[in-house]
């Protein structure tokens, strides 16, 4: 689906206070460890991952959203009542019902005529919300839409960290609950405008979604567990990412290494990151990687590193930013932005 009229307007994350490196997070289950014999640092190792950032447990996704929300809000200078509608993406929800995306609606006190609703992906989750405000925007529906996700998912690692410490875990249980220990917290919000009410020119050109949902438990989280295969996840990641950055380069204009200036993929790991250069033969220095210090934060992750690649100047005018995500399921979306 190729756009004209979409401009990111701005963005605004929050970062938990709390570090928490990985060896803390070992140290936790080492004599489950020693009796596997797995040697210490292992986690980072394979991940890639020094440290993550929590809050306190008990934080709820609405509360740090709606503090990223309400950034990207200020930032923008747009008058709260012309945002025409708010799409949550966390994994993570408040409660089963009323949705996230009215509580942070409500938070915000946005305007009774500005829809609300969650949408959820896994980790593409953002990219959704970002496509589904773009299609709004672009038939003229809304002027200004609001893109927002919290993670808050701290239970579910302190929970996992539990159930590795019982004395009948197993390699395999160690190695399935492995993803779990990668994850940390975040939240983060994106303005996206119709360009003749917008005050930046950082256009939305289109995206190339596809799934390969017969890898649909490869990763299946409960509120308290999540087992994950990770190399079988990571090679059907990376065979659904080759065919869609090659429906893409025939779709979207600019959809080669040499005239893109930055990726910004999901943000996950190390090995998956290093899988995807090497398969699509991509410059590994073009890619924005914020999961070393903040963890796979899921949807966040993603925008975030879009958010501070802005912030920091690493971007000028006219730079083409590629956006990859996929998400457990299996579905990936290639999404190309001129900065």
């Amino acid at each position: 689906m190729l756009f004209e009229n979409v401009r990111i307007e701005s963005m605004g994350y929050e970062i938990g206070p709390e570090r928490v490196t990985s060896a803390d997070l070992e140290e936790q289950f080492s004599d489950t460890l020693i009796r596997l014999k797995v040697r210490p640092g292992v986690l980072e190792a394979i991940s890639g991952i020094r440290e993550r950032r929590f809050w306190k447990l008990g934080t709820m996704p609405s509360e740090i959203a709606t503090l990223a929300a309400q950034k990207a809000i200020d930032l923008a200078g747009i008058n709260p009542d012309d945002i025409g509608s708010l799409v949550n993406t966390s994994v993570m929800r408040d409660y089963i019902e009323p949705s996230t995306a009215s509580l942070i609606h409500g938070n915000l006190r946005l305007a009774s005529n500005c829809i609300n609703y969650d949408v959820g992906n896994a980790c593409l989750g953002f990219v959704n919300g970002i496509i589904n405000t773009a299609l709004m925007i672009e038939a003229r529906v809304i002027k200004h839409g609001l893109v927002v996700a919290g993670e808050a998912g701290r239970e579910l690692i302190e929970s996992t960290v539990r159930h590795l410490q019982q004395p009948e875990i197993t390699r395999q249980d160690f190695m399935e609950n492995l993803a779990t220990l990668t994850l940390g917290e975040g939240a983060v919000a994106m303005i996206l405008s119709h360009k003749d009410y917008a005050h930046t020119d950082h256009r939305i050109n289109g995206a190339i979604s596809l799934s390969a949902t017969e890898h649909n438990r490869l990763c299946v989280a409960s509120p308290t567990l999540m087992k994950t295969y990770p190399a079988k996840l990571m090679q059907a990641g990376v065979k659904l990412m080759v065919k869609t950055w090659n429906l893409a380069a025939k779709t979207l204009e600019n959809i080669t290494d040499e005239r893109i200036s930055m990726y910004v993929p999901h943000q996950v790991s190390s090995h998956n990151t290093n899988a995807f250069v090497h398969s699509l033969d991509l410059t590994f220095d073009k890619f924005k990687l914020t999961f070393p210090m903040f963890g796979n934060t899921g949807p966040v992750g993603l925008p975030t590193a879009l958010a501070m690649a802005g912030e920091a100047g690493e971007l000028k005018s006219g730079d083409h930013v590629c956006l990859l995500g996929i998400g457990s399921g299996l579905n990936s979306t290639l999404m190309s932005v001129t900065w």
